[in-house]
């Protein structure tokens, strides 16, 4: 599928497939076009260029068979005038839900997501990870068999982004595909299948695990007594280097080599040397190498 605003290709020719009952992660940069990307897939934006089949329907097809699909936009948007409840009364009754099988519905989805007892709170009154929560319960309100979810977690705090995805593991246990896209790298790790998205084109698709294998040189960790981010880029032996905190990752071919280079550097420069290991990568060190290739 293509998309363009004006000028600007948001999403250029991407072809995926999301295999029934996976957790299908979306990553990559702001502006990489996962959003557009997403809406399409729903429906929601008719691409320029290709064509999407959800459960083997079309968009007008599924026009026709929407409570099958859940979808969570970006973007908190329920009420914050109306209680928990009066948002999926709202949401349910969009569907055609009665109020008994909404209310029935609710009643067990709001177990899943801890939201009992908040029945009759606003939801301008919910913390960020409880609106997530709630706009997670509409959207579940269906029992859709495929659900969308556009960067769920984003600014959410981590025990909330740890809860939730418990919600979303325990969904797929129960035989729900899940499509969801994340900023974090933590987030990629727990899905079965990952998409890199960069520039509006899907550079890399795999398990974690095959695109770790896939990293083409070997890292080193190093820390040491250094505040310049750029420190070790240029160095002979070293191809790549990003920032962790307080610790540099190093992509070399030789890390015996490279990291007696290292050593001897630090130490005619007079600078600490803390600790020098080789580390497996991360998905972040596939994202950063990955932005860096697009």
């Amino acid at each position: 599928m293509t998309k363009a605003f004006g000028g600007n290709v948001a999403v250029d020719g991407v072809s995926m497939h999301v295999r029934e009952r996976e957790i299908f992660g979306l990553v990559g940069p702001d502006g990489a076009g996962k959003t557009t990307l997403i809406r399409m897939i729903c429906g929601l934006i008719t691409p320029d260029r290709g064509n999407t089949l959800l459960m083997g329907m079309t968009p007008r097809q599924m026009e026709r068979n929407k409570e099958k699909l859940g979808y969570m936009p970006q973007r908190f948007s329920l009420y914050g005038d109306l209680t928990v409840m009066e948002n999926i009364d709202f949401f349910g009754s969009m569907y055609g839900l009665d109020r008994r099988t909404v209310r029935e519905r609710a009643e067990e989805i709001l177990e899943i997501t801890r939201l009992q007892g908040f029945e009759n709170r606003f939801a301008d009154q919910l913390s960020g990870g409880m609106k997530q929560k709630l706009a997670l319960t509409c959207a579940l309100i269906t029992r859709p068999r495929v659900l969308v979810l556009d960067e769920p977690t984003y600014g959410v705090d981590p025990e909330s982004r740890k809860e939730f995805w418990r919600i979303l593991y325990y969904l797929n246990k129960e035989g729900m595909t899940v499509l969801v896209s994340t900023p974090y790298m933590d987030e990629a790790e727990l899905c079965h299948t990952v998409g890199f998205l960069n520039r509006g084109r899907l550079v890399a698709t795999g398990s974690p695990v095959a695109l770790k294998r896939s990293f083409p040189y070997r890292l080193l960790e190093v820390c040491a007594e250094v505040r310049d981010p750029n420190f070790f880029k240029g160095m002979s032996g070293v191809i790549d280097s990003s920032v962790y905190g307080d610790r540099f990752h190093l992509a070399v071919e030789d890390p015996v080599t490279a990291g007696r280079a290292i050593e001897v550097m630090l130490a005619a420069r007079g600078i600490r040397l803390i600790s020098l290991r080789e580390i497996s990568p991360s998905m972040e060190d596939i994202f950063v190498a990955l932005a860096d290739k697009g």
